[in-house]
This record gives C-alpha cells, sequence and structure tokens, in this order.
C-alpha cells in the first residue's frame, strides 16, 4: 500500500512536528486497520476492532518509552531551533534512537493488533462507532480507508491525544493530493497548514481530544454515543469540505 504508507509521512513529529503522538504509533493504527478490514469486511465490527486495536498499541508505546508524545520523547517540536534540531537528531544521536525505536516497536505492534483482532468477545456499538470514519467518508473514501482511520478516533485508541480526525485529514489530503507523484516528506505543506488553520478556527484552537471534548472518552459507546449525538460535527464537516 504504497500511497497510503507515503501519505503517513507528514504525521511523523506527532503531525508535522507539531509534538503530539509520536508518528510511528499513527502508522501503527493505519496498519491494525488494514487488518481489521481485511478480517471482518466494512462496517462497525472492523471499526470497533481498530480502535480497540489502536488502545492497545499506544499503551505498549507507553509501556516502552513512558511517553507517547514526539516533543516529550525528542524534546524538540517545529519551534525548535535549527541547532536545537541538530543537538538532537545529529550530535545526540536522535536519528540513529528513532530508528531503533521503531525497529523494536514494529514487532511489538505486528503482535498487538493480532491478540485484539483475535478476540472473540468484542461488543460493538451501534453506529457511528468512529468520528475519523465519518469523515473518511464525506472525503469520498472507500471502506477499507474508512477502516484504516477508524483507530485514529479520540486522539487514537480514544487515548484523547491529538484529534484523530485532523491526522486523517493530512493523511487523506496527503493520499489523494499523490496519486501520481511520490511525496517528499514535508513539514511545510500549504495545503496540510491550510487544514489545520480550518482545524483550529473550529477547535477554539485546541489540538488535543481531551481539552475539545472536555474529557476522555470511557469507551467505544461512550464515544459512539458522543457522535452519535452530533459531537465534533462542526470539525468534521470543516475538515472533509477543505
Amino acid at each position: 500500500m504504497e500511497p497510503e504508507e507515503h501519505a503517513a509521512m507528514p504525521l511523523a513529529g506527532g503531525i508535522m512536528q507539531h509534538g503530539y503522538q509520536c508518528g510511528m504509533i499513527w502508522g501503527a493504527t493505519l496498519a491494525a486497520g488494514v487488518q481489521a478490514f481485511e478480517q471482518f469486511g466494512p462496517g462497525p465490527k472492523a471499526e470497533s476492532k481498530a480502535i480497540l486495536a489502536a488502545q492497545k498499541l499506544v499503551e505498549t508505546f507507553r509501556a516502552n518509552k513512558h511517553e507517547i508524545n514526539c516533543s516529550e520523547i525528542t524534546h524538540t517540536d517545529r519551534t525548535s531551533t535549527t541547532m536545537q534540531m541538530i543537538m538532537y537528531f545529529l550530535i545526540k544521536g536522535g536519528t540513529i534512537g528513532c530508528l531503533r525505536m521503531a525497529g523494536k516497536y514494529a514487532p511489538a505492534a505486528y503482535n498487538d493488533i493480532n491478540s485484539v483482532l483475535s478476540e472473540n468477545n468484542t461488543e460493538v456499538p451501534s453506529p457511528p462507532v468512529s468520528c475519523t470514519a465519518i469523515l473518511a467518508e464525506k472525503m469520498g473514501l472507500s471502506e477499507k480507508h474508512k477502516t484504516m482511520v477508524s483507530g485514529f478516533a479520540g486522539g487514537i485508541g480514544l487515548c484523547g491525544g491529538a484529534c484523530g480526525a485532523l491526522g486523517a485529514a493530512i493523511w487523506i489530503k496527503t493520499m489523494k493530493d499523490s496519486k501520481d507523484v511520490k511525496p517528499k516528506l514535508e513539514f511545510n505543506s500549504p495545503e496540510a497548514l491550510q487544514l489545520i488553520e480550518k482545524f483550529l478556527e473550529v477547535s477554539n484552537y485546541e489540538f488535543e481530544c481531551s481539552e475539545i471534548v472536555g474529557r476522555k472518552f470511557e469507551n467505544l459507546d461512550d464515544h459512539a454515543d458522543y457522535i452519535r449525538d452530533g459531537g465534533c460535527s462542526k470539525i468534521i464537516d470543516e475538515l472533509a469540505s477543505a
């Protein structure tokens, strides 16, 4: 899935170097969505499984690094100076450290996904299940892509981090814009920056799901009820129209 993999690049650095959830978690969550779709097909069960897998992926990452946000791991973000970036990634070996972390996290993430998808006792809420799946549908994506982004819901696996709908919109926009051209890693893409600005205007200039909603979601039913009652509809509609 080369276009989908390349489209995940702007999520590096915690969404275009904003320092939120590590890009490895975003990428692993997309992979969980793929496997959920292949195992269960389209619909609420696959979306629910993708969210539950994302929860486990966040837990495993946090257990290893004690943090999930890029800025807390690297002590850098897009406001850091060039010298601060050089100090961490070159002089302190941050690049090698991130590569090692990816090498360690990938097999653990693979096991987590398979473990969650093999469980038989998942209770599936009434649709809609995932805010990000709704966004993907509004943006004209396939059922497979809808399931892929489902795990972003609630700030990835309902953890309350940076808004999953924003991450999904950037991923979708990048994928659509790069069908014929292999994208480079671009942290200053005008299209993505415009998406972020539109998002901030309707989110009261908050990035994190828990701050936007005022709490973390307790479980799948809690999130589904919130979405069913129109929660975050303005954010979803604004991102879908961008």
